[in-house]
């Protein structure tokens, strides 16, 4: 049965911890229904739970983004309970390991698994997504790069420069930085705006093992997806934004 409501709808996938819950818990600070999603059903029922004890509308929804039937399946329990998707968060990744992703010695199995994710897994949710998404005054689509998929970044005299060569991770973010371009110009006329967002390095379960200091929170990093999540009619599409700005590609 679908809900006639005017409130919108969000999806953020990977919304069980980190960066994903705390986008969660500020769209629905702002009024939105929240679909956490997560691979893990108990982890994601969990999580909906405790943004549920807040007041907040937020459902859980089982999606592993490398597996196509369950975004095809959870596009369907979508359609039905909602009947529309007015907000795309694609946060789910991983950093794969990093002990396998020096360029010279790499284990191409550990680079096709970060990229099964981080960027296969955006192209098979977002196009689960897209006929729900369609059917939104205001559709928006966020994807969740780093700073780390900066070629001018890394650069020689950039500001990554003196991390080690990484060929997972930091070319699976490049790879969704050029991504969202494509979306963005495949979709401008169904206006539907599509931009990545750069939460910086944030104290998460994925920066914890690399030993990197960061000095943000999880609901700091959050915010500039929130931002870009809400959007108004005349907002950017195809860019690469932080909490000052632009970023360089």
């Amino acid at each position: 049965m679908i809900m006639t409501t005017d409130t919108k709808v969000a999806l953020v996938t990977g919304a069980n911890k980190g960066i994903g819950y705390e986008i969660a818990t500020q769209l629905a600070a702002l009024g939105m229904t929240v679909l956490l999603a997560a691979r893990d059903p108990d982890r994601g029922g969990k999580a909906a739970e405790a943004l549920r004890s807040t007041g907040a509308d937020a459902h859980p929804i089982t999606l592993d983004v490398t597996r196509p039937d369950t975004a095809t399946t959870a596009a369907a329990q979508i359609e039905q309970r909602f009947g529309h998707l007015d907000v795309l968060i694609n946060n789910a990744g991983i950093s794969g390991s990093l002990t396998q992703q020096s360029p010279s010695t790499a284990s191409l199995d550990a680079i096709r698994e970060v990229f099964d994710t981080n960027v296969f897994g955006v192209i098979t949710v977002t196009n689960a997504m897209l006929p729900l998404l369609t059917r939104s005054p205001a559709p928006r689509i966020v994807n969740i790069s780093s700073s780390v998929g900066s070629l001018t970044a890394h650069a020689p005299g950039g500001p990554m420069a003196w991390l080690p060569g990484l060929a997972g991770y930091a070319p699976s973010k490049t790879a969704l930085n050029a991504l969202t371009v494509q979306y963005a110009k495949d979709l401008r006329e169904a206006g539907i705006l599509v931009n990545a967002a750069d939460p910086g390095g944030c104290d998460t379960d994925l920066t914890r093992p690399t030993g990197v200091p960061v000095h943000r929170t999880a609901a700091q990093g959050a915010a500039i997806a929130v931002r870009l999540a809400t959007l108004g009619p005349d907002g950017p599409t195809g860019g690469f934004f932080n909490d000052d700005g632009q970023v360089p590609w």
